[in-house]
């Protein structure tokens, strides 16, 4: 079977109808459909319900994506060992968010190396829908998100848990969140926990979705928002933010997503070295 038709497939699934297929494969929405017809031929079944709500998979659709997403894998996985640099044994793709990257993956990399030196490491940044994607298609072999979904194949364990807390550069404490307030968005889970706290807010003046990039405009600007403590904390012992008393915090749980068909000892020393630099934060 053509991986091209398990991709389309796939990214049918991921984004909900062949027209938003279409614009994230490139191609038309004609060519979408001719190589799902294609695909239902060679398969001798029905994938996909069409109707103005979008695309539902049929029973045969549910039962058609674990194999699809294993057979996409299972190619890309190929490519990738086939691929394996001179002088190494194993490839492996990281995947993560730029919050994450920032101080803690970094600090990781170097302790695989350590521990590992005859692994080869890609490291890439992404957003949690395009992680899942490259995991699902076998082109990232370990993410690290902080809202995974749950997809066939692929297992998620909590890794770490964010402590995000409020700063600001005002030396005088004021409404939570006042005009200078930058919203940044830390995933669903943490607007609807900010939308029961702060029930009243409306828009903000000025909304990111980095936290590097909402830190980076307070301290050039001035303002306030919410951040992981361990990326504000020196700023807060320098005296650059402050953290107002009796400010609201919240909980932001970080995980790894990896196949459940990789290799085990690769995945347990990654495991093992995550945790490791978790532990020191």
């Amino acid at each position: 079977m053509d991986t091209e038709l398990a991709r389309t497939f796939l990214t049918i699934v991921s984004t909900g109808n062949f027209v938003a297929a279409a614009d994230k494969l490139h191609v038309t929405q004609s060519t979408v459909s001719t190589r799902i017809r294609t695909l239902e031929e060679q398969l001798r079944c029905t994938l996909f319900v069409r109707n103005k709500a979008g695309t539902k998979l049929t029973p045969a659709g549910r039962q058609f994506q674990k194999h699809a997403a294993a057979l996409v894998r299972t190619v890309e996985r190929a490519r990738s060992e086939v691929g394996v640099p001179l002088g190494f044994n194993y490839s492996v793709t990281i995947g993560g968010r730029v919050g994450l990257w920032d101080q803690m993956l970094i600090a990781w990399l170097p302790e695989i190396r350590k521990r590992a030196p005859d692994i080869s490491i890609r490291a890439e940044i992404g957003f949690e829908p395009d992680l899942m994607d490259g995991l699902v298609e076998g082109r990232i072999d370990i993410g690290i998100m902080y809202t995974p979904q749950s997809r066939p194949g692929l297992k998620v364990e909590p890794l770490l848990q964010e402590r995000l807390v409020y700063v600001t550069t005002e030396r005088d404490d004021g409404p939570i969140p006042g005009t200078d307030y930058v919203y940044v968005d830390w995933g669903p889970e943490f607007f609807e926990r900010h939308s029961v706290i702060f029930p009243d807010f409306i828009v903000p003046a000025i909304s990111v979705n980095i936290g590097w990039l909402g830190l980076q405009h307070i301290i050039v600007n001035g303002g306030a928002g919410f951040f992981p403590y361990r990326l504000v904390h020196q700023l807060v012992d320098e005296g650059r933010l402050r953290i107002p008393a009796g400010s609201p915090e919240f909980a932001l749980p970080g995980y790894i997503v990896y196949p459940e068909d990789a290799a085990p000892e690769i995945i347990s020393l990654i495991l093992d070295s995550m945790r490791q630099i978790v532990a020191q934060l």
